[in-house]
């Protein structure tokens, strides 16, 4: 066990060793390479500003999404109605997104419950 703890501090130190060399190196690329999305002067008014102009933007944009979300509704009711004309494909899409729907609201629960299997930690 402390062989092991070793080599993870070895690990650890081998990284950090190159973050330290490499971090701002990556970090000035990065943002060379996005410098279109940058707003100019990147000050604290401009951020509020720009969450402003975010939240409203979502704001607008709920009544489209809800006419959407009918529209997918109204799809749906329509394959349920003519379930007998339905295509093995079809049902099998279908049960696949369930099945993805039910793997992510598993991952969920693990991540809630701080990553582990048996409970919450209360």
């Amino acid at each position: 066990m402390a062989s092991k703890l070793q080599q993870l501090q070895s690990k650890a130190c081998q990284a950090s060793q190159f973050v330290a060399k490499h971090g701002t190196n990556y970090y000035r690329q990065l943002l060379e390479q996005n410098k279109q999305y940058i707003q100019e002067p990147p000050t604290v008014e401009k951020c509020n500003l720009l969450a402003k102009q975010l939240f409203y933007t979502r704001l607008a944009s709920i009544p489209g999404r809800t006419e959407s979300f009918w529209k997918e509704l109204d799809y749906a009711k329509n394959l349920w109605k003519n379930r007998k004309e339905l295509k093995v494909e079809d049902a099998g899409i279908a049960a696949l997104f369930g099945l993805e729907c039910f793997a992510w609201f598993c991952a969920g629960e693990i991540v809630g419950r701080g990553f582990t299997f048996t409970g919450y930690y209360v």
